[in-house]
This record gives C-alpha cells, sequence and structure tokens, in this order.
C-alpha cells in the first residue's frame, strides 16, 4: 500500500497537495497515471507530470480551463463490483462525447491494456485515442476516441 498525491502545477513552485488517497493500490496508481485526465468535485485537471518520492507517488494537474463537464450523473453500475470503462466519441469543436459502450472489468491489468491502447476495435469500428480520464465524480474511467477510416472484422 502507498500513498498516491494530485498537486497543483503552479509558478510559485508550492504544488499544493489538492487531494490524496492514503493506503491506495500501486495497480490503482498506475490506472491513474495512464490517465490525460483526472474530474473530481466537478472539476477537470489536466495531467502534466507523475512522481515517485519512495511509496509517495504524485500526479501533478493543472485545471482544464478549455474543458467541461459533460456527464456529471453517477453510472448506474457505480455500486456493482468491478471496474468500469466507457468508450466515448471525441468531437471537436464540441462538448458533447456519445457514449459508444461501457467494458466491465474484474482486473486492473486488464483495465490498464484499454487505457494504454492507443486503438479500440469495437464492432467492426476502430476508434483511435485522443485521451484518457478518471472520473472519480462518476466512477469510471474513460477513453476518449476518433473513429478511423478502417471498418472489418478482428
Amino acid at each position: 500500500m502507498a500513498r498516491l498525491e494530485y498537486r497543483l502545477l503552479d509558478e510559485g513552485q508550492d504544488f499544493p497537495v489538492l487531494y490524496y488517497y492514503e493506503g491506495i493500490e500501486k495497480r490503482e496508481v498506475l490506472m491513474r497515471n495512464a490517465c490525460d485526465y483526472f474530474v473530481k468535485e466537478r472539476i477537470i485537471y489536466a495531467k502534466t507530470s507523475c512522481a515517485v518520492e519512495g511509496d509517495l507517488f504524485v500526479i501533478y494537474v493543472e485545471q482544464a480551463e478549455d474543458e467541461r463537464v459533460v456527464d456529471s450523473s453517477l453510472h448506474p453500475l457505480a455500486h456493482q463490483a468491478g471496474i468500469r470503462l466507457e468508450l466515448r466519441e471525441y468531437q471537436d469543436g464540441t462538448a458533447h462525447y456519445p457514449l459508444i459502450h461501457t467494458y466491465e472489468f474484474k482486473s486492473e491489468e486488464d483495465v490498464l491494456l484499454h487505457l494504454f491502447a492507443n486503438y479500440l476495435y469495437l464492432g467492426g469500428r476502430e476508434w483511435e485515442r485522443t485521451s484518457t480520464e478518471v472520473d472519480e465524480d462518476r466512477q469510471v474511467y474513460v477513453f476518449y476516441g476518433s473513429p478511423t477510416a478502417w471498418k472489418g472484422e478482428l
């Protein structure tokens, strides 16, 4: 078990702690490190970097002023066992990201394989990753992707 801190990256170099988690599993730290964005209390933060200080893991973030929380409702399966990952279609120039599919995983390794993937294939479509996110408000990870021209069977 370790400690994870989200610290604000600021020009004053104070790096204030925004949020911290005691006794967190290292697998969860890995999943959070794999995400480009962090959503908590309806605020979106962009990850700038990660650090390791012994048993302390740090994710440096800055508020993503140009991003908006689109869906703030708690995922309907949030209180069930397992880890959820949404595939949402990224659409440039809009704040609407349609839900394509919700995956349910039992292991952190399966979630990591999807978060680190550049492409997901679903229903004969290829989705290219634009970003990933951990949304604590809705208790879900999100893979934002754009459909590519490839269509086929895998």
